[in-house]
Parts: structure tokens; sequence; C-alpha cells
């Protein structure tokens, strides 16, 4: 794509970012096959090919965001199928990223789009405050129909029937290895987790020690930035970045690190990127230190010896949901299902299995429309294999799929850690959803 900036202002490096990317796009369309919301509204300017040459128009002119750039920008998931698809090498992600922090900084949007931005740009983050809405939320729940707006709705109705209790797994603190140290690492417990299902980061821990690793809870880590970071809050998705970087570079100036886990993938492709949003600032070397630690959970286990400590295997078919974080943004496509064949699960995949579910952060929030359409594909696809439990490795996935499918959904590593000897998930027993 031939790209007209002007030498002044391929000086600012976001824009010479931008440059690259533009130039590399051929407009070939591949892009449109794979696009969840193009698949769903059928608008050339609703699939990345489209949002491509507003972005381009946008930049190039350097002109603020208008209406129209923003609804369809809006619309975009950042599921990055775009990307596993793209045969150029388009990092959609990072244009994707800079175009959406251009509209925070240049176009105000309608008061009720603010205040809802606002309100979860400063609760999701904070376990503590987010506890407290979901309790508000569950109280609210039965009288949603009441309520006019869909995204208020949508806030209400995501609301668990049951809020777990606070995880003490969660503090600062290092969980020793059961037997011989074969690694350490620093488990990321992240935000939004820690209040809505506090059972994936202790089967992880128990899972992990298991297999010989010292686990980290690092003083001062905590959310990734992803969710900020997806709205163009720059400044708010830094700050929080910046703490892990130094959380965790501290465990890696005293003891060290193997690396750094997270259980939730959205969080570790962001965390994958720190190397990149951190290139210009003073702790751009520490960033990319710990971006080239950060490894999904089920990289770690793939270096473990799983199946050595795997006792009966479970008669149960297992329905694998490949979060887009994880298929798309970090390329991780096996690993969890040869995990769960590991461990004696009999596993399956439902058809379409690249098209996201429609969680995608805080985006079934904020577009309920769209992601519900997506949510009950999803459903349906996965329901024709007649699973007995559904697994996934992304809290946002679960909340999305739980209230929906007739068979419980899990985290992969619940399964994993049931599996050498943990509990069985509480999920399994009734629903919590």
């Amino acid at each position: 794509m031939q790209t007209n900036f002007t030498p002044e202002q391929l000086t600012d490096p976001a824009i010479e970012r931008a440059n690259e990317i533009l130039r590399s796009c051929v407009h070939c369309g591949f892009c449109t096959a794979t696009c969840p919301t193009y698949a769903v509204l059928g608008d050339e300017l609703d699939s990345p090919r489209g949002r491509i040459y507003l972005i381009k128009d946008m930049l190039e002119n350097d002109r603020p965001a208008d209406e129209k750039t923003v609804k369809h920008l809006d619309r975009c998931l950042s599921c990055l199928a775009c990307m596993t698809t793209c045969p150029s090498g388009v990092h959609y992600m990072h244009l994707i990223d800079h175009a959406r922090v251009h509209v925070e900084k240049t176009y105000k949007r309608p008061m009720m789009d603010r205040l809802l931005r606002w309100t979860l740009a400063r609760i999701i983050p904070y376990p503590s405050r987010f506890r407290l809405a979901l309790l508000g939320a569950k109280i609210g729940k039965p009288f949603r129909h009441l309520i006019p707006d869909p995204r208020l709705k949508a806030m209400l109705a995501m609301a668990p029937k049951v809020i777990p209790p606070v995880s003490r797994n969660d503090d600062a603190q290092v969980f020793p290895a059961v037997g011989e140290r074969k690694k350490r690492v620093a488990l990321m417990t992240g935000c939004a987790q820690k209040a809505l299902d506090t059972d994936i980061n202790d089967a992880t821990i128990r899972l992990l020690t298991r297999l010989g690793c010292d686990v980290v809870v690092a003083k001062g880590a905590g959310c990734c930035g992803a969710l900020t970071h997806h709205m163009g809050k720059e400044s708010m998705s830094h700050a929080s970045a910046a703490k892990n970087i130094t959380a965790w570079m501290t465990e890696v100036y005293g003891e060290g690190l193997d690396a750094v886990v997270i259980n939730a993938s959205g969080c570790g492709t962001t965390v994958k990127d720190y190397g990149h949003m951190f290139r210009n600032d003073p702790l751009a070397a520490d960033a990319a230190t710990i971006a080239g630690l950060a490894k999904d959970v089920s990289e770690v286990l793939m270096t473990l010896d799983l199946a050595a400590h795997c006792d009966t295997p479970k008669d149960m078919k297992v329905a694998y949901h490949a979060a887009c974080s994880l298929q798309h943004g970090q390329q991780i496509k096996t690993y969890p299902k040869d995990l769960l064949k590991q461990a004696g699960f009999a596993v399956t995949e439902p058809r379409d299995s690249h098209l996201c579910c429609g969680s995608a952060g805080t985006y079934n929030l904020l577009q309920p429309e769209i992601s519900q359409n997506l949510k009950e594909r999803k459903i349906n696809t996965l329901s024709e294999k007649t699973p007995d439990v559904v697994a996934t490795g992304n809290i946002g996935c679960m909340m999305q799929l739980g209230g929906g499918m007739n068979v419980p959904v899990v985290h992969t590593v619940e399964l994993l850690d049931w599996a050498t000897g943990g509990p069985k998930p509480p999920k399994m027993f009734s629903d919590l959803t």
C-alpha cells in the first residue's frame, strides 16, 4: 500500500511504525474471510482491510477521528484472526492499537460512552473495586429488563451467580516446588480473574509446584494493562505494565526467573508485547526482558513431564475452545490440546474454531449485539460436539460461554490439575456461572 506521510510526521515513532505496517498491506482481502465482524455485518469497513483504509486516511491527514471512523474501529474485536490469515505479515495489532490511542486523544465521545469507558477502566483492573461492582450488579441483575441501554443490560447480565471468596494465594509469596526444583517462575495472578474465578490461579499453583516449579507471586504485580490499552488509554495501560515490569525484574535480579507464567491468554498477548510498548522508554531493556520471559502456562507445561504425574485417565470428552488471544495473538495452537491428550482426555474442537466467541476484553459490554451473535455461534458449534466439558485458556471466554453452555466451562489448567492429583474442578459439580 502506498503511503504519503510527510518527513515531519515520520519523526514520530508511532507514525513511523504505522507507516511500516500500512506499506506491508497488499489489499488482497484474505483477512475478510476470517474476520468475525465482517462475517456478522458484511460491511467492508468492518473488516481489517476496510479499517486499515480508515486508519490510513485519518493518520496521513493528521486529522481528529470522526464518528464514522470511530464506529468501525470500535467494532473491531482485536481477535487478530486477520494476522493469522495475512500472507504479507501485516501487524494489524500494532496499527489498531495506535489508532485507538489517536481516537482517545482526538475524539470526544457521547457522554454515556465516556462514562461507561471511564467506569470500566477504573473498576475492572482493580480486584477489590471489581468485587464490589459485581456485588452491585448481582443485586441489580433481576431488574435489567427495566434498563434501556443495552450495554448496561450486558454488564448486569454478566454478573456471576456466585462471587468467589478472596484467595490468599494471590498475596505476594513463594510456593515451593514439590520435590526437586526444575524451574523458578513468576505467576501473573491478574486482575479481573482474581475477582471472577479464584479456582484458576489456585489450580495453576498446585499444578506447577507438583511438576517441580517454585511459583512466585511477585510483590507489586497486578493488571497487565490490556483492558485500558485496548481502549486507547495509553498512559493508564503503560502505568500498569510498568508496575509489572518493575516487580518481575526485582525477581530476575534476585533469585532469577525461568519464566513469567500467564494463565489468561488475553494478558499474555499484551505482556509479550511489552518490548514494543516500551521501545522508546527508559524501561525498554527491562520491558524486552520481561516480554521474552512471558509464557502462556501451556508453553511452560510442555517443558515439564506432565504425563508422568497423571493417574487414571479420565473417561471424558473435552471440547477445546481456542481463545483468539492464544491462537492468533500468541500463535499457540496445539499445546493445550496436546496436554489434555497427555492427561488422558478425549479432545475435540468445534468447526470454525478460528472465530471469536465475542468476549474480547470489554467488547461484550461495549458491543453487546455483535458479541451476542458471536457467542451464539460459538455455543452452537461447541454443542454440536456433545462434550462433557468445555476447556479454554482465557477467563473472558469462560465468562462469555459459561452462561450459555449446558456443560461446565473450565480453564485447561483446572483439568490438568485434576488429572495429576488435584481436586475435581468445582464448576464440574454445579453451575457457578
